[in-house]
């Protein structure tokens, strides 16, 4: 099917639009034009008819007046081509013009009685309908002749509106094409009209300048993927060629595993954190969810981190409440959610300090707690800490990526939740995830092992 181009389109549909306009207009015109005349024309002859009664009974009157000479000289006044025609109930008749008759279609005729002393009369009063008829042949022929003239300078006009009325929307095309990946900072021109064109310009640079975001952001979490694997990796190299250089020791041999070993698993530990981000992005994560008791998970969490807390001297502190604190979740990702605030909350605070795990409920919401008492985060650092590989202090990240509060974050929206954050500089902070509760009358079972396996596989 051939395509026709929005001005073509525009242009036709103006011009249709036009034509059965003045199509309308030309015949309205024409019928109204001869009714008016044919309804002068009827009072005319109404006029005529009341003339000539009062003028025959004045005369029909008066004796020894020959009425036929007075009534021929009344009728000498009237119009050209006026027809009178009067026959009386005892004989009498005229007519005017004498040697003329009515023509069926040629006159307008107005036909009505009267009575003159006493006598009944038939009255036939005519008027030519040539005029009328020739007045609106000229219309019509004047009609014929100028509708198809105006159509043409309206399709000329149409095409000439339709180009202007459409040149910002070519602006705007022409613009887009000249924007491309490499090349996302360009942005359409905005016409300064406020109308649908001017807000459609102004959406699609909303899209663009959220995509240019979008694609700067992925360049940069590229760019600081590879950097973040090239560290382990050229360590491992580096341990390897070491190794290989020369005879060593077995223990020498041992070490240099050890430390391949340590990276390796440091890599393994990177590349599953992007992949997790990667699905969850991708929204292929697949995370049953059942009622789960939120306090289980924190003392799981609580107890699995009890050996790192002791070997730094920092005591886990739970304050969990009595109250089942029932939520739709899945275990295996909230384990994995806070094990990554615990872990932080234990790598920032002082040897010989306090890490708290609360829980706490308030208008539907059950909000889970980790707060420390160390290092603290700084105001202008608060807005960038949930980025992907953001370190505020990269002398602090003991050995982290920065893409732990990105997990996070991802699992918390993937559960409806949100997670804040309070925090000041050398006192402390204490991050929050606050989920719907559920009611806690429902089943608490957890899900089933083939479940678990498969979203922390997702994950």
């Amino acid at each position: 099917m051939q395509t026709r181009s929005l001005r073509f389109r525009l242009t036709i549909w103006y011009t249709a639009v036009l034509t059965a306009g003045l199509a309308l207009f030309g015949t309205l015109l024409w019928l109204s034009l001869r009714h008016q005349l044919n309804a002068d024309l009827e009072r005319d002859l109404a006029g005529r008819a009341a003339r000539f009664e009062v003028f025959f009974r004045s005369e029909s009157a008066e004796p020894g007046v020959h009425l036929s000479e007075e009534l021929e000289e009344f009728c000498q006044a009237l119009p050209p081509g006026s027809y009178i025609n009067v026959r009386g109930s005892a004989g009498f008749a005229f007519r005017y013009p004498a040697e003329s008759a009515a023509q069926s279609g040629s006159l307008r005729m107005l036909e009505r009685k009267f009575r003159a002393n006493g006598e009944t009369f038939d009255l036939q009063v005519g008027a030519p309908l040539a005029d009328i008829r020739h007045f609106l042949d000229l219309l019509r022929i004047l009609l014929w002749s100028l509708i198809p003239v105006v159509i043409a300078l309206g399709c000329i006009g149409g095409a000439w509106l339709s180009r202007r009325a459409l040149k910002p929307v070519q602006d705007v095309t022409n613009a887009a094409l000249a924007i491309s990946i490499e090349n996302l900072s360009g942005r359409l021109p905005v016409p300064a009209t406020g109308d649908e064109i001017a807000r459609l310009a102004a959406v699609l640079n909303s899209m663009l300048a959220r995509l240019e975001a979008a694609v700067n952001m992925l360049s940069q979490f590229a760019g600081d993927a590879s950097h973040e694997l090239r560290t382990p990796l050229t360590l491992i190299r580096t341990t390897a060629e070491l190794a290989l250089r020369r005879e060593r020791a077995p223990e020498a041999y041992r070490t240099a595993l050890q430390e391949v070993a340590g990276e390796s698993a440091r890599m393994t530990q990177l590349i599953d954190d992007l992949l997790a981000l990667a699905r969850s992005d991708a929204g292929t994560v697949d995370m049953p969810r059942a009622a789960i008791d939120v306090r289980e998970v924190l003392m799981e969490v609580s107890e699995k981190m009890a050996n790192l807390a002791n070997a730094a001297g920092i005591r886990v502190i739970t304050a969990l409440g009595d109250r089942p604190a029932i939520i739709s979740g899945n275990r295996q990702a909230l384990h994995r959610l806070f094990m990554v605030l615990l872990d932080n909350a234990l790598k920032y605070s002082h040897a010989g300090g306090d890490v708290v795990l609360s829980v706490t409920r308030g208008e539907g919401l059950i909000s889970a707690g980790v707060e420390d008492f160390g290092n603290g985060i700084g105001e202008s650092e608060l807005p960038h800490i949930f980025k992907r590989f953001y370190q505020a202090d990269p002398s602090r990240s003991a050995g982290g990526h920065g893409l732990g509060l990105s997990l996070a974050q991802s699992i918390a929206q993937a559960h409806g939740a949100e997670i804040d954050v309070c925090s000041s500089r050398g006192k402390g902070s204490i991050f929050r995830v606050k989920f719907r509760e559920r009611d806690a009358q429902t089943s608490t079972s957890a899900p089933t092992i083939a479940a678990e396996s498969e979203a922390l596989a997702g994950l």
